[in-house]
Parts: C-alpha cells; sequence; structure tokens
C-alpha cells in the first residue's frame, strides 16, 4: 500500500532531490523553458507553482519564503520583477508540460515545462481575452422594470 506517499523521489536522496528542483526552477525562471525527463518536469510543476503565486504578492516575508526555496537571490528578483506582473491575473497553472518523445542514449521519456505565458507560438493565435464576471445575479435583476406593489386598503377605516 502506498498510503501517504505523494513525493516522486526521482531516485535520490532529500537533499539532493531538493537542490536539484531549487536548480531546475532557477533554470525554468531564467530561460522560461527547459528539457528535461517527464517524471523530472511533473515535479518540477509541483515546485514552481506555488513560488509562483507566492510572487505575485511582493512583501519582504513572500520573498524570503521563495529565497529559502530557491536558494538564488537572482532567479527571485527575476520570480518577482518580470514573472509575476505578467501572470497576475492568472489564477493558477503557471507551467506548461510538453512531451517530446524518447531519449536517444537511454530511452527515457522527455519533456519540455515552460512558462505559459511566454509562449508566443501559442499565444500568437489568441485575441486578448475580455474579463468576465462569473457571478453577475444582480445584472438582470437590476435591468427588469419593477411595478410599484398595490396597497392594501383596510375595510375598517371606511
Amino acid at each position: 500500500m502506498r498510503h501517504g506517499k505523494k513525493v516522486n523521489h526521482l531516485g535520490r536522496k532529500t537533499a539532493h532531490r531538493k537542490a536539484m528542483l531549487a536548480n531546475m526552477a532557477c533554470s525554468l525562471i531564467e530561460h522560461k523553458r527547459i528539457n528535461t525527463t517527464v517524471a523530472k518536469a511533473k515535479a518540477l510543476k509541483q515546485f514552481v507553482e506555488p513560488l509562483v503565486t507566492k510572487s505575485k504578492e511582493d512583501t519582504t516575508h513572500n520573498r524570503r519564503i521563495v529565497f529559502s526555496k530557491l536558494r538564488d537571490k537572482y532567479a527571485v528578483t527575476e520570480l518577482f520583477r518580470d514573472v509575476a506582473p505578467k501572470v497576475g491575473d492568472r489564477p493558477g497553472g503557471y507551467t506548461r508540460i510538453i512531451k517530446l518523445g524518447n531519449r536517444l542514449g537511454d530511452n527515457a521519456d522527455m519533456a519540455m515545462i515552460e512558462l505559459v505565458d511566454y509562449n508566443e507560438l501559442y499565444n500568437a493565435g489568441k485575441p486578448a481575452k475580455k474579463k468576465s464576471r462569473r457571478r453577475g445575479g444582480k445584472g438582470k435583476k437590476a435591468s427588469a422594470p419593477v411595478a410599484p406593489a398595490p396597497e392594501a386598503t383596510n375595510s375598517e377605516e371606511e
């Protein structure tokens, strides 16, 4: 049984895995896309997405949390200065994994992981989407004319 085993260990000890994910995340933030194996790309996606969410609000506390994970001040600066404003309106899903096929040497499944808003090929055909409200309950009620209620008459006064 594999109860409570959500982490893919990637064949590495904890310190090695954390260092590798931090280095890959710094490369992803710097270059906006990297090629790696599918398993590492999935693990990197889980590692990077919370950091990008933290970077949307630029506070000292959030910078320190992100720095403790990335351990590279240039990547932290790039994340908060360039990446966060570009993904500020997106509620999640900051990365995209595209499978590339198998590697020649050992037949490993390869993938490209990239930051979604930086790919001009996928975003070129789409026009800028107009923001729409999801809960617009008051719009229909306000536009309908409301008839005044008839006044109640008391038969005792007459």
